[in-house]
């Protein structure tokens, strides 16, 4: 007796996860192209979000919220620090530990990549009413969630 052979194209599932993963792609190819205006990477637009954010934090923190390991983090940063886009301090309550801020140049380059970031958003979500991208929002970071918890994350 031969077994059915089940092809991941087969699966009710798969077709939103491709779905999703060439929404993610095609958007991050163009964000990519539009902050290169500003001579920044999507890398380093995460990393100008995330200090814009959550102020001082400390390089491991910062890659956990990327979801990226310590040694992206430890190429990506010395080249923002050589552009004067953040700084490192010392933290008050321990010597050992460096927090990461944005300069005065990093925050105003933040807000510029900010507001060319939302505009990419707007025309790629404006077929989708408020209440479908909230949907799409909630099912994600749902997957999300489950996926890290499974992960050991």
């Amino acid at each position: 007796m031969t077994a059915t052979r089940q092809f991941p194209w087969d699966h009710p599932r798969f077709k939103s996860w491709i779905a999703v993963g060439r929404a993610c792609q095609v958007m991050n190819q163009v964000l990519a192209r539009e902050i290169a205006t500003l001579d920044i990477k999507p890398p380093h637009l995460d990393i100008l979000v995330n200090l814009y954010r959550f102020e001082g934090l400390t390089q491991q923190d910062l890659a956990r919220k990327l979801l990226v390991g310590r040694s992206n983090m430890s190429m990506l940063l010395p080249q923002m620090e050589k552009r004067g886009l953040i700084t490192r301090r010392g933290d008050d309550n321990d010597r050992r530990v460096l927090r990461l801020y944005l300069t005065e140049d990093g925050r105003a380059l933040a807000e510029k990549a900010m507001e060319i970031q939302t505009k990419v958003i707007d025309r790629m979500m404006e077929t989708s009413t408020l209440e479908e991208c909230m949907s799409v929002a909630n099912v994600m970071e749902r997957l999300t969630a489950a996926l890290l918890l499974r992960d050991g994350r």
